[in-house]
């Protein structure tokens, strides 16, 4: 490193010979002691003879004690070709230039700048150094302060592009109007294409004359009030040129001193195609051939379609209406707890297989997948519930082929107690339904003592004596 011009030649005074008399031994040595933070004096082959050091820290690090040792064995891998440069231009006639090199020392390594001058005759020199623990310092936060602006620069350029990609691809037309000159800043396609106009055509032009001359005055006054308030009606105008009726809601923000104000337009066509959308939305659902079923947060039914009615058996949607949906669905204080402990941890879940109880008292085998929708008002959940009673049994798997009496055995756990499925079976069987039970609760040994029928610490025995579960911990 060199921050510094090179030293002017040695004859840079009027009169040397004049200052050199005046210099006394004493004198010399205190002036280049203070000239920098350690003086070196240096023999022929680099090796130190002498050492001023004026900074106290220093000499706390050892650099009191470098008399005798070669100035290269001091500075670290990447300085040891400096010294040997600088030592090689003792004797050259050009002018001097300070030199960075980095010194290791217990507390790590010290960067100094030094300067080389040839005394005597017979190959001598004194290196002259300054600390530039402050300069490094200084370049230090100046890199990571450049490095910082970098990456915030960086993050602008991916918002600006995201927010470029949702403003040109939206299908929705929005304008961004200054709200203190009320002229168009930026239009979206969409919004080009619904006013029948190019490519920057209505850049920089007044917003009102997007409108019907005789919609003007209302539609500035509704920006007026949408730059006080946030909750205004939408405002109904004809659009300029197509005559179309349209709405225009607008709200105000702020990018950095300047107020704009965000315009949508809503075109009666878009509010026909969005209603016409939604009853189509709601004639799939009503249709399809799983039942479907919207519950509020407490469990009872909102809304449900055809096939939830032909399931339960009620005689029509009214009936379920307003009904707990446990009054159908999973065994009784079980299953829909699960599933809501899911919900409400993980969002939705997929593929619950449970029971569905007819109103006649029939039995379904279903599969339910659920998802969890928060609202202004409160949250709710919609299921979708598949009969799977009609699938064909699984083929044994090789690893277990049991006697079918076993298979049919297994298939009854959380629908018979425990205590009745023992008492026709040996302990293989005993062992699978605990084995089953787990499975069916994620190890949820609690929830697996609810299916089974049995109290938690008889569960627990059953799993010593079977040598089933880890019954260190004792947890869930």
């Amino acid at each position: 490193m060199s921050d510094r011009p090179p030293l002017g030649a040695p004859d840079a005074f009027d009169n040397p010979a004049l200052l050199s008399d005046a210099l006394s031994p004493q004198v010399a040595v205190a002036l280049l002691a203070a000239v920098g933070d350690v003086a070196l004096v240096l023999d022929g082959d680099g090796t130190i003879r002498d050492v001023a050091v004026a900074n106290p820290d220093w000499l706390r690090q050892g650099f009191g004690d470098w008399q005798g040792k070669r100035w290269d064995s001091l500075v670290g891998v990447d300085s040891t070709g400096k010294i040997t440069e600088m030592l090689a231009d003792i004797g050259d006639a050009g002018p001097r230039r300070w030199r960075q090199v980095n010194h290791t020392t217990p507390n790590g390594d010290v960067p100094i700048r030094y300067l080389v001058m040839k005394i005597g005759h017979d190959g001598g020199a004194i290196a002259i150094g300054r600390d530039m623990r402050a300069a490094a310092a200084i370049q230090q936060r100046l890199l990571q302060t450049q490095q910082s602006l970098e990456r915030d620069y960086i993050k602008l350029r991916q918002a600006e592009a995201r927010y470029r990609l949702l403003f040109d691809l939206g299908s929705e037309p929005v304008l961004i109007v200054d709200a203190t000159t009320r002229r168009i800043r930026e239009i979206n396609p969409a919004a080009q294409r619904l006013l029948g106009a190019g490519d920057g055509e209505w850049v920089d032009q007044p917003v009102g004359a997007i409108v019907q001359p005789s919609d003007r005055d209302g539609f500035i006054a509704h920006l007026g009030a949408a730059s006080a308030s946030d909750d205004l009606v939408p405002f109904a105008a004809r659009l300029a040129g197509t005559m179309a009726e349209a709405r225009m809601c607008a709200r105000l923000f702020r990018q950095g001193r300047a107020a704009l104000l965000l315009v949508r337009i809503l075109s009666a066509e878009s509010v026909r195609t969005g209603t016409d959308h939604a009853a189509a939305l709601g004639d799939v659902v009503e249709h399809m051939p799983d039942a479907f079923v919207l519950v509020d947060a407490d469990l009872n039914i909102l809304v449900a379609n055809a096939a939830f009615v032909e399931l339960s058996g009620a005689a029509s949607v009214h009936r379920v209406t307003g009904q707990p949906l446990a009054t159908w669905l999973g065994r009784p204080g079980i299953d829909l707890q699960l599933i809501l402990g899911q919900l409400r941890e993980h969002g939705s879940v997929r593929n619950v297989a449970t029971i569905l109880r007819g109103s006649a008292g029939a039995r379904e085998e279903v599969e339910v997948s659920g998802v969890a929708a928060p609202r202004s008002e409160g949250d709710c959940y919609g299921f979708t519930i598949r009969n799977v009673g009609r699938r064909l049994r699984s083929v044994a798997t090789p690893e277990r082929d049991l006697p079918r009496s076993v298979e049919q055995l297994t298939e009854l756990v959380g629908r018979m107690s425990l205590k009745d499925i023992v008492r026709e079976s040996t302990d293989l069987i005993e062992r699978l339904c605990i084995e089953a039970a787990l499975a069916y609760t994620s190890d949820n040994r609690a929830s697996a003592a609810e299916i089974l029928g049995v109290s938690r610490q008889s569960l627990y025995s059953k799993l010593h004596r079977h040598g089933l579960g880890n019954l260190v911990a004792g947890g869930e």
